[in-house]
């Protein structure tokens, strides 16, 4: 049967209307990742400018340090001439010359001004510093330090997310089930549980404390990881990682659990599931292919954010506990041996990867959830 010219109009104008929609819901999306890229620069700036600013007024600085090294410990001239190629130590005091060598060492013989505008202009390049005390780039240190912090950071966002969205999903729909008490006592008594006090926990019994030896004390790897067989290599670094990544996620499991439970619960009480259940629908036909939908809106969302932030977080507490040389004890050394250009590296790098993790979390909402339209429109 042929088709009236009336159909074959109107089709045509339904497509180019189509069209012209998603050219102008790409056209919003692409001009609200510009709007906030633009407010990304002075909010990185920002944070940067006040953190500089409190770093001025903190006593005990690099310079400090030094002068204090060097007249109260037992260093003699070779070393202190060493360390800055004219500094000399004369008695227990330093004469004027000396401390404007150490201020120009460390680069505090330029106004703050100046300092934070080289800083900011090494940083637009990606240019991070050399650390005080490590004689290595920002950049080298980062990227040494990087794989004990993600591997540990990475396992303890997939065992989290593995774990807790399932049993989210089992306590809310056996809500008020002996099952849903006896793990939400569980999760509770996790929570309340400090991680490094688990992991000294876990270390005691199983890490060859007072009762088996079954795992390794701490460390990455064992010494003669290089030697090993690939299949040799991926079980010894499964085994070392054992405690420290679940002493790691006992603390995460509650949040995520309660708030998945939460979500499911919510969504399984409206409306649209009753109507569902009246028209003779099976439940778990509701569950997957309705109510599993929309309840997991609010939790893939976050999933960019957690995702970045694990290759880049790191646990003082438990990297010290496990022996690990990451980026969490990186950070506390740099803090307390005032090791500014560490701590402004380190930090811009994750304030920058953070507020791009927040963008691609808004990005990624408009995606999982077609009612949500950039600027506002529908």
């Amino acid at each position: 049967m042929a088709q009236r010219p009336s159909e074959s109009v109107s089709d045509g104008l339904n497509l180019c209307y189509d069209d012209l929609f998603d050219f102008e819901k790409a056209a919003r999306m692409w001009r609200y990742i510009f709007q906030r890229l633009l407010l990304l620069m002075p909010t990185l700036l920002g944070i940067l400018a006040i953190t500089f600013a409190i770093i001025q007024f903190v006593p005990g600085g690099p310079v400090e340090q030094m002068v204090q090294q060097l007249t109260q410990s037992s260093v003699g001239g070779e070393t202190a001439a060493a360390a800055t190629g004219t500094l000399m130590r004369s008695g227990s005091h330093l004469s004027a010359d000396d401390m404007a060598a150490l201020n120009a060492l460390y680069g505090f013989d330029k106004p703050p001004l100046e300092r934070f505008g080289d800083m900011v202009s090494r940083f637009a390049r990606f240019d991070l510093g050399e650390s005080f005390f490590h004689h290595q780039t920002v950049f080298e240190l980062v990227k040494e330090k990087m794989p004990v912090s993600m591997s540990l950071g990475l396992w303890t966002f997939l065992l989290t997310y593995l774990i807790c969205i399932p049993l989210g999903i089992i306590k809310a729909v056996r809500d008020g089930s002996r099952f849903d008490a006896a793990t939400g006592m569980l999760i509770l008594l996790g929570y309340t549980i400090p991680p490094f006090v688990l992991g000294l926990v876990l270390l005691v019994l199983f890490g060859g404390g007072s009762f088996f030896a079954w795992f390794p004390q701490g460390g990455l790897v064992s010494d003669d990881w290089q030697s090993l067989s690939w299949p040799a290599k991926i079980q010894d670094y499964l085994w070392h990682m054992a405690l420290p990544v679940a002493a790691s996620v006992a603390g995460n499991l509650a949040v995520m659990t309660v708030l998945t439970k939460n979500v499911f619960l919510e969504e399984i009480r409206r409306q649209y599931v009753y109507t569902a259940r009246a028209k003779g629908l099976p439940e778990r036909q509701i569950l997957l292919r309705h109510v599993f939908r929309n309840a997991m809106i609010p939790l893939i969302t976050g999933f960019p954010a957690a995702f970045i932030g694990a290759f880049f977080t790191g646990s003082l507490l438990i990297e010290t506990l496990f022996s690990l040389d990451g980026l969490g004890l990186l950070s506390y050394e740099a803090v307390m041996k005032r090791d500014y250009p560490v701590v402004m590296g380190t930090l811009y790098v994750f304030t920058l990867m953070g507020l791009l993790a927040k963008l691609l979390s808004d990005i990624s909402y408009s995606w999982v959830d077609p009612r949500i339209h950039f600027g506002g429109q529908k």
